[in-house]
């Protein structure tokens, strides 16, 4: 009786250490063109640089997909109405754990080149 007590203090002790998986820090930009001419941008280039599109709803200007090569990490895109243009929201994980925000930058230039950034 005193092992099971010993060892569900133990697995108590365990979880407090525990930590939460850390939320991805977005990299933004905004974009001279509407959403919907943005989001067929993101998806296009994503496809073309090798990303595998896993779900896709131009409704909520939502766009998942993988990279289907080394070093195969997730990218998620949020794209958003903001006055005349869109503003472009892009995340990477890798296992889980979200991934340096410039490792997007690549991906943020050329859609950049693609669709023009919003003037200021």
């Amino acid at each position: 009786m005193k092992h099971r007590y010993a060892m569900l203090l133990v697995l108590l002790l365990m979880t407090g250490c525990a930590t939460s998986p850390q939320a991805p820090e977005p990299r933004e930009l905004a974009m001279a063109a509407p959403p919907e001419q943005t989001l067929r941008e993101v998806v296009g280039l994503l496809m073309e640089e090798g990303y595998v599109i896993r779900r896709a709803d131009a409704d909520q200007g939502r766009v998942e997909a993988v990279l289907a090569r080394w070093p195969g990490y997730r990218v998620e895109v949020m794209v958003t109405p903001e006055g005349q243009g869109s503003r472009t929201s892009l995340t990477a994980t890798r296992s889980g754990r979200p991934l340096p925000p410039h490792t997007l930058d690549p991906l943020l230039a050329e859609l950049q080149r693609r669709v023009g950034l919003a003037p200021r």
